[in-house]
């Protein structure tokens, strides 16, 4: 019945050549509360500017997500980068190790063998002056070996006494000219590169005339 008198409301309006107004608001007010509403007759209440506010916010919502999933996968791949050269550079300096390792095991197995042969000549009744010379041999071959891998022994005999070079076991009657100067090695001193492996045991020079001349 409500919608006929709308029909004839509108009708006499255009007879009349006035101009029509829909009030949706009264539409929305005589709809049967069981009929549906679809989205096409919802009204929009919302400004213009602000459904473009909306759809920019959500246009700037949807990249900052895919410039986060960017972002974990470089993380992830950086990651796994840094992972994989790590174990890299670990691997290399083990093997760099073991190979330096080897070298060094190799240049002793030559004193071993002399050392072996010596003692069969001592056994065997050899003279004291082969088993000395074969013992010398034997000495400057663990010397080359220990310079094939880097060591160097140090000549402390004449020097001046240096407590970081130098451990001083005991002090002895010296000439003016070696006070303070080692006088005597017990065992010589090494060090690999500027790395000090073993200070020298040493005795040190102390010259009474030295002394008195200095209180004087």
């Amino acid at each position: 019945m409500k919608n006929k008198e709308r029909e004839t409301l509108r009708n006499n309006s255009d007879e009349a050549g006035e101009v029509r107004v829909t009030d949706r608001r009264r539409v929305y007010l005589d709809r049967d509360e069981n009929d549906p509403i679809t989205e096409d007759e919802q009204p929009n209440l919302k400004p213009k500017y602000v459904e473009e506010l909306e759809l920019r916010t959500q246009a700037a919502e949807r990249k900052l997500q895919e410039v986060q999933q960017r972002f974990d996968q470089l993380r992830q791949q950086l990651q796994r980068e840094t992972d994989e050269t790590r174990q890299r550079l670990n691997k290399a300096a083990d093997e760099r190790a073991a190979g330096e390792k080897a070298r060094f095991i190799s240049g002793l197995l030559p004193v071993m063998d002399d050392l072996t042969r010596a003692i069969g000549a001592a056994e065997e009744g050899a003279s004291r002056e082969s088993i000395l010379e074969g013992v010398k041999r034997i000495a400057i071959s663990f010397q080359n070996a220990l310079a094939n891998a880097g060591v160097e022994s140090m000549n402390a005999i004449g020097q001046d006494f240096n407590p970081e070079l130098h451990e001083a076991v005991e002090t002895g009657e010296s000439s003016p000219e070696m006070d303070g100067k080692v006088i005597d090695e017990y065992s010589r001193g090494f060090k690999l590169g500027e790395r000090l492996l073993r200070p020298a045991r040493v005795k040190v020079g102390r010259s009474s005339q030295a002394k008195i001349a200095s209180e004087q």
